[in-house]
């Protein structure tokens, strides 16, 4: 049986450690820019909502807290929250469902007081805890 075909059993333990390995190396990075497309997305819905704030404000000058007022809605699997809104400022947070609650973007404006995810740095500034 020289002159057969195929592969040997060592070729295949090889070959299969050889794609354990890339696979070690390639789930966590895939993983990391996973999170990273996450937090762009809340941070965008922020962005978002602050656009819209603007715009109410230039027709009430007021800031608002309903959602149907500002015309805005959220990404899919992230939930905005606008913790105050008045005359003056508001402040409002995102979170996406594959963190939890506890990890998510916040912003603020005006004199609304400092949210508790991430802290910005200051007024207008988006800030995140992943």
């Amino acid at each position: 049986m020289r002159g057969s075909h195929g592969f040997s059993l060592i070729e295949l333990l090889l070959v299969t450690l050889i794609i354990g390995i890339l696979a070690t190396i390639a789930i966590p990075r895939l993983t990391a820019a996973r999170d990273r497309a996450f937090v762009a997305t809340m941070q965008a819905d922020l962005r978002n909502l602050a656009t819209q704030q603007e715009i109410h404000y230039a027709d009430e000058l007021t800031y608002s807290t309903d959602f149907d007022d500002l015309d805005f809605a959220s990404s899919d699997r992230v939930t905005v929250t606008i913790a105050e809104a008045s005359g003056t400022g508001w402040s409002a947070t995102a979170t996406h469902e594959a963190f939890g609650a506890a990890d998510g973007c916040s912003v603020y404006y005006g004199d609304a007081a400092e949210t508790t995810l991430g802290s910005p740095a200051g007024a207008g500034e988006i800030a995140c805890t992943r």
